[in-house]
């Protein structure tokens, strides 16, 4: 992959870049997210989820294209937004459930909740609430990588809005004095809260600042699961080659509101059902992949039965899970080992 700063780079031929196993498998966790997304949604409104909501729904094609990429040592800081993130990294879809609904067995024991899930194990340093708290964290996983040695790379997912933070602009630039393995994936679905990119982003363009810190760049269309999965391989290749970060920006569809309840009078009318018709990742690689003989419609059929199933068991689950006892209140709060 060139590193010439001076030119913005694109994904290469997207022809035939997955095969059928790959395909299935990010099929899967596509339909994992959505699944998972459109549930914790009808919970929420039973009142069964406490906290905020940030759904990812419509950018499964992003996480799902690169965690594909990724081993579980391989590690992941995500945002608010951090379902698909966690999902995608292969987190445990029945403790996910239980930790948003706040149970006892949920993956930071009812403790983290939606915007505070992690899964070290599988190298997913958490969700977090803090826009732009992410980037940060991940040069300090990268710099862990490189100075042990491994070939482990780092990726810190963010919004558009998160684009704007200077802890993002201080870690890119110690990315790329410090030549990390981190790549930097912005996902541009339009709004950071209620304000649109076009009036915010002040480059009017991601990718193309964070060049000016020194690293190549990618735009890629978030929609699109093979392009993104091309994209994503490449400069993955380029981190564990130790030739430094990368930036991605992908520009993908909301299509929720900032958070479960938000009126999006922000948003243009029909705004949202247009983009669920025209720009729904989920239909768009079915269709691909099914004309191209890729897979068959018929296991893309089993799965969706098989994730309708998951989620079914996932949600009775965390129902039935019990509340933490008061007396874990304190436990894995503080360390005590110093």
């Amino acid at each position: 992959m060139s590193t010439d700063t001076n030119t913005l780079l694109k994904p290469k031929s997207t022809e035939q870049v997955l095969d059928s196993e790959q395909f299935l498998k990010a099929y899967r966790s596509m339909r994992t997210i959505r699944a998972f997304e459109d549930r914790i949604s009808e919970q929420f409104m039973k009142g069964n989820i406490p906290g905020f909501l940030h759904l990812y729904s419509g950018q499964e094609a992003v996480a799902a294209g690169l965690c594909l990429l990724l081993n579980d040592d391989d590690y992941v800081i995500s945002t608010h937004r951090g379902h698909g993130h966690c999902i995608a990294k292969g987190a445990d879809v029945v403790a996910m459930m239980k930790e948003i609904m706040a149970k006892q067995g949920g993956l930071c024991d009812g403790k983290g909740g939606s915007m505070h899930i992690a899964d070290f194990d599988k190298g997913m340093l958490g969700a977090n609430a803090i826009v732009g708290g992410g980037p940060p964290i991940i040069v300090g996983a990268a710099l862990s990588a490189k100075t042990l040695g491994t070939d482990r790379v780092g990726v810190a997912f963010g919004g558009d809005g998160s684009s704007n933070q200077g802890t993002t602009f201080e870690a890119m630039n110690l990315a790329v004095v410090l030549k990390l393995p981190a790549i930097f994936l912005f996902e541009n679905n339009g709004y950071g809260e209620g304000t649109h990119a076009r009036y915010a982003v002040g480059s009017k363009d991601i990718a193309s600042r964070a060049q000016g810190f020194g690293m190549p760049a990618y735009q890629v269309d978030g929609t699109d699961l093979f392009a993104v999965y091309e994209t994503c391989r490449e400069a993955v290749a380029h981190c564990r080659a130790g030739k430094g970060p990368v930036t991605i920006e992908a520009t993908v569809p909301r299509f929720k509101g900032h958070f479960e309840g938000d009126p999006q009078a922000y948003r243009g009318e029909k705004e949202v059902e247009t983009l669920m018709k025209e720009q729904d990742c989920l239909v768009m690689a079915r269709a691909r992949a099914v004309k191209e003989k890729l897979v068959k419609a018929k296991d893309l059929d089993r799965i969706d039965q098989e994730v309708a199933e998951l989620i079914d068991e996932a949600t009775q689950a965390a129902l039935a899970a019990p509340a933490p006892e008061d007396s874990e209140l304190l436990k894995n709060v503080y360390s005590s080992d110093y």
